[in-house]
């Protein structure tokens, strides 16, 4: 005949892994979570911050670019017909902690002022004078920022 053994012998040699399981599940779901973890820091960076600064710094640029425009147009106003005038002009040092460029050009029917950094930038058209004098030059944020103007057209 078979010997049949009592309940507590079967417990003793029955292998318990709920403790693993537990284990595993908790180190499965941590490293889902970590993952989307890691994703949503980079689109936060990406709508959150990055976003929100392209947008400040597109209006700054235009705010430097109607400024220099005006101080322009106001050199011209008071420029002598024979001889040279210049005037040193502040403009931000940056914008949104990164440094940007300003170049005043002539698109061959108007004469405008670029602001840019990048794949951000504001043209501004310089009113006013841009059928009677041609206006050139380019400068930073950073430094001496100057506007030079001769009658004769030699700079």
């Amino acid at each position: 005949m078979k010997e049949l053994r009592t309940t507590s012998e079967n417990a003793s040699h029955r292998i318990r892994d709920d403790g693993v399981t537990n284990l595993v599940e908790y180190l499965t779901i941590s490293g889902i979570l970590l993952l989307l973890m890691i994703v949503l820091m980079f689109s936060v960076n990406a709508v959150f911050m990055e976003g929100p600064a392209n947008t400040l710094s597109y209006h700054a640029f235009t705010d430097i670019g109607n400024g220099i425009s005006v101080r322009i147009v106001d050199l011209y106003l008071i420029a002598p017909y024979n001889g040279t005038i210049s005037t040193h002009i502040g403009i931000p040092e940056d914008v949104a902690g990164k440094n940007y460029f300003v170049e005043a050009k002539n698109t061959g029917k108007d004469q405008i002022i670029e602001v840019s950094r990048g794949f951000i930038y504001s043209n501004i058209s310089i009113a006013g004078i841009g059928a009677t004098r041609g206006v050139i030059g380019n400068t930073t944020g950073g430094g001496w920022n100057m506007i030079f103007y001769n009658s004769s057209g030699v700079f």
